[in-house]
């Protein structure tokens, strides 16, 4: 029997280790919220640029870009809920949106044009609807006005320049419809330019594609080298007069996505004032799960080669390689930060952005579910010892200095040459 003096003793014990632990927990809890509120208020002072979100994408495929068919202010009761709605823009503290106004490049390139002229028409719609919350923002004054009245400044970004159907004046009309960037490839190898991804063509930029970066740089349109090969970004780099960007990559010394930028393009970004916008996208974030798919495709290139004709059998045998492997490794809010202290590791805090692709990708990272939770990434970042100063800039500071870099490389080059007249048979 236990000594009733001891019994005391060991339950008081157990009674103080108990409210020691939970002091702990409610410090931590305490601590994360805290971190959180301050990321709200440095949100709240700067506007925060997102630098690619496919929201005109989702409303072509899911209503023909109806909005009496899908009211933007509430996408969540989806069937296949949406990333994005203006309640959540909100709750993410969003001040300024790239809203990127992408089309296939696997269809014929004058189609394409077509369709980015939809595209651009339901952001202009979309702004035209709900008024109170968004607003057409063309340059850097009119982000910070529009912050500043409270709404949400509202920019366009070309994603692929099979878009302009090899035309140096579809381009520029492009920039008339409000277009302030960009891709330069999606997918495809274009007639100009090497995609990631594709095959090489041209070991970069040929000629015409060297003219469409000044003439991008005449006008003011930024330059986007997401979706680039490495070949194609340094050529750019050494083109462009004005400041480049990457709307939506990560660094590829972490996770070896060739949609990522290599070490040897990041120490060059400085040299034309660029920006590395910091993205969600699952492969380019986990190495680990790169590698499980990559793992998985192999195994199914094999099944297929072993079993021609026979997809019963191949099925099956994926299912056993699920069962035997589990689901894939998913990728965190934790590894985004992880990316931005590469990079800021790399060439500073200068240089970085964030670009979600928030409803242009199918899964997330734990913790960025949406786009409510801006907070908290930045909150993360208060943890890890970055500054508000620091936030400030990766939030907005950095987007608009490199965006009023364009604008002023533009006046001077206006200044000084006409609109180009090369045209792309003039290389045959």
């Amino acid at each position: 029997m236990m000594i009733p003096r001891l019994k005391s003793i060991l339950l008081i014990t157990a009674l103080l280790l108990f409210q020691t632990a939970c002091a702990g927990a409610q410090s931590v809890t305490d601590s994360d919220e805290q971190y959180r509120q301050q990321a709200i208020e440095i949100l709240e002072r700067v506007p925060l640029f997102d630098g690619h979100n496919d929201t005109p994408w989702q409303y072509r495929n899911r209503v023909g870009y109806k909005f009496s068919e899908l009211d933007f202010y509430d996408t969540t009761q989806l069937d296949r809920p949406m990333h994005t709605d203006i309640p959540r823009l909100r709750d993410g503290r969003v001040g300024a949106q790239w809203w990127s106004v992408y089309v296939s490049a696997n269809i014929p390139e004058n189609e394409a044009v077509k369709q980015t002229m939809e595209q651009i028409d339901f952001v202009y719609r979309m702004v035209e609807k709900y008024p109170d919350h968004f607003e057409l923002a063309l340059t850097a004054d009119d982000v910070e006005r529009i912050f500043e009245d409270g709404k949400i400044a509202s920019l366009i970004g070309m994603e692929g320049g099979h878009s302009i159907a090899n035309s140096l004046a579809t381009l520029r009309m492009f920039y008339e419809l409000g277009a302030r960037y960009m891709t330069i490839t999606h997918g495809r190898t274009l007639d100009w330019a090497d995609a990631a991804g594709d095959d090489p063509q041209h070991d970069g930029l040929n000629e015409f594609g060297e003219e469409v970066i000044r003439e991008m740089n005449r006008l003011g349109m930024m330059v986007d080298l997401s979706h680039v090969t490495p070949a194609t970004m340094k050529d750019a780099i050494r083109v462009s007069e004005a400041p480049v960007m990457f709307s939506h990559s990560n660094a590829l010394g972490l996770t070896g996505h060739p949609r990522n930028v290599p070490d040897d393009v990041l120490q060059i970004l400085p040299e034309k004032d660029g920006l590395v916008m910091v993205t969600f996208v699952e492969t380019f974030t986990s190495e680990e799960r790169r590698q499980y798919f990559a793992e998985r495709a192999a195994y199914q290139r094999k099944m297929e080669y072993l079993n021609p004709g026979l997809s019963n059998v191949v099925s099956e045998k994926m299912d056993e390689w699920d069962d035997e492997h589990g689901p894939a490794p998913k990728s965190t809010l934790s590894q985004v930060a992880d990316h931005i202290d590469y990079i800021r590791d790399q060439i500073g805090v200068d240089y970085i952005g964030i670009g979600g692709d928030y409803d242009g990708i199918p899964t997330l990272p734990e913790g960025l579910e949406d786009v409510s939770t801006y907070p908290d990434l930045f909150a993360e970042l208060l943890r890890r010892g970055y500054s508000e100063e620091d936030l400030e800039k990766i939030a907005g500071l950095n987007m608009l200095r490199v965006l009023r870099g364009a604008e002023e490389v533009s006046e001077r080059l206006r200044g000084e040459k006409e609109p180009s007249e090369v045209l792309i048979t003039d290389f045959d």
